[in-house]
């Protein structure tokens, strides 16, 4: 990890400042979807949207808050906490930051399946040989995946290649040096609700409702 990315965490959750704003309480607050609760279905239903975001998310705000509280990360950011905090504190602030950030790069599901923007197809086809390559590749992370984590699409802070990773449990790409552009959540509960134990198949629904837009700020942002 070189200098520059230490001193400067790279602003690819589009909504980090919302999600970081706080009143006089210093308290993080689970901020609204940008679509409504059930604009994922039949992907993602609205019952899984209700549980996970509106739960499983709010859940892990709570228990940031009360464990920053009277430290030295009573002040910082999500990010920052993430980056330097350990043991409970670090699990929770992480899963504050993986879970704004997958949902984020949602959008209302539609009849055709998006494709990415110009730089971000650029990007895969140049390392991955095509679009259909990469997306076989992500798709095998994210199903192969022993346990709770994480599939990601990251881009390599020293060289700006591409990278797919597998992370555990609330790992996050950037304490790697790594910067994130496209995630997905291989919890069980991010997709139990809607397919049981058919993770292969909440891949599968992943794809229909990524939005690719947000993924080439993300990309454009990181390479500034």
């Amino acid at each position: 990890m070189n200098t520059t990315f230490k001193n400067q965490i790279p602003c690819v959750l589009l909504s980090s400042n919302t999600i970081n704003a706080r009143g006089d309480d210093k308290l993080f607050r689970l901020q609204p979807l940008p679509y409504t609760q059930d604009a994922l279905a039949p992907y993602i239903s609205e019952q899984t949207v209700q549980f996970h975001y509106g739960k499983h998310l709010a859940t892990y705000i709570e228990n940031t808050n009360k464990q920053k509280a009277g430290t030295e990360f009573e002040n910082q950011t999500i990010e920052e906490i993430m980056l330097k905090a350990e043991g409970g504190l670090f699990n929770n602030a992480s899963q504050v930051y993986n879970h704004y950030f997958q949902f984020e790069a949602f959008q209302p599901s539609r009849q055709n399946e998006d494709k990415p923007g110009k730089e971000t197809l650029l990007v895969l086809e140049k390392e991955f040989g095509s679009f259909e390559e990469f997306k076989a590749k992500f798709s095998q992370a994210a199903i192969t995946l022993f346990g709770s984590g994480y599939a990601w699409l990251t881009l390599n802070a020293e060289n700006h290649k591409p990278e797919i990773i597998q992370t555990h449990n609330a790992e996050n790409p950037l304490k790697a040096g790594k910067v994130p552009l496209l995630n997905i959540d291989v919890w069980e509960h991010a997709y139990y609700l809607d397919v049981q134990n058919l993770r292969a198949k909440y891949v599968e629904n992943f794809w229909k409702i990524v939005n690719w837009k947000v993924v080439e700020e993300r990309l454009k942002a990181a390479k500034k």
